[in-house]
């Protein structure tokens, strides 16, 4: 399977000053559709930000956070880490890791609609032992991201991968890489979306692609004092997403 990496908008070795994204004013949805709309497209991407810690992890405040390297610096093997199928997605998982996903949480992203019925957070959660580190995976309705008629079959119909980023990357974050990867598939070639940002004390990984009209949304995040020692593997994991 070839992948293409492209260039823009920065090569991935030169180094490059992060972008903050700003802050959207909140709003109160209404009970209208398009207020609604509104209101899922703002929390779709706040949704990878629940990809932290079910706990708290201790840190010391005394020591601040070290900006972090340029993204995509480096990409590990993952040929012979478990490979995690799921409803029209496959991920590799690290080392390690341990399923989280709650029962309730399989075939994630399904429409659902009634008074007691709602839509499932996660297709797929997966931690390291102590619970600092999680790998997830969210599937959403494209069309709830963004107003469209039609049904979107590439994330290239969610926009171009600067306007992207207002879906998939929360306002406030500070966005230090963002690509778009290309794989080469049997009918042509699927296009996903990476973003790496760090918003609070997390750094987050973000792998996105869409297919038959849903959003398939990867998310590796740690807290930004062990991206150090475990972004390579990280960052690995989120990109290993791949549509079935």
């Amino acid at each position: 399977m070839a992948i293409l990496l492209s260039l823009s908008p920065h090569p991935p070795n030169l180094p490059h000053k992060p972008i903050t994204l700003p802050t959207p004013k909140p709003t109160i949805p209404t009970t209208n559709t398009s207020s609604k709309r509104l209101f899922l497209l703002k929390t779709a991407s706040l949704c990878i930000i629940s990809l932290t810690p079910p706990y708290p992890i201790a840190h010391s405040s005394a020591e601040p956070s070290q900006p972090p390297k340029p993204a995509l610096s480096g990409i590990a093997n993952t040929k012979s880490w478990f490979q995690f199928y799921g409803s029209g997605f496959a991920i590799r998982v690290p080392p390690q890791f341990e399923d989280i996903t709650e029962p309730e949480d399989y075939n994630a992203g399904l429409s659902l609609y009634g008074d007691k019925a709602k839509p499932k957070t996660f297709a797929a959660r997966f931690s390291s032992p102590d619970g600092s580190e999680v790998l997830s995976v969210v599937i959403r309705p494209s069309n709830q991201l963004k107003i469209t008629f039609l049904e979107a079959k590439d994330v290239t119909d969610l926009g171009s991968l600067k306007e992207a980023a207002k879906i998939f990357v929360p306002g406030g974050s500070t966005l230090y890489s963002a690509r778009t990867i290309k794989i080469k598939e049997e009918e042509g070639f699927r296009t996903y979306y990476f973003y790496e940002f760090g918003r609070d004390e997390q750094h987050v990984a973000l792998m996105a692609a869409v297919n038959s009209g849903k959003a398939i949304i990867a998310g590796a995040t740690a807290p930004r004092s062990k991206w150090e020692d475990d972004g390579v593997t990280l960052r690995s994991a989120a990109i290993s997403l791949t549509v079935l």
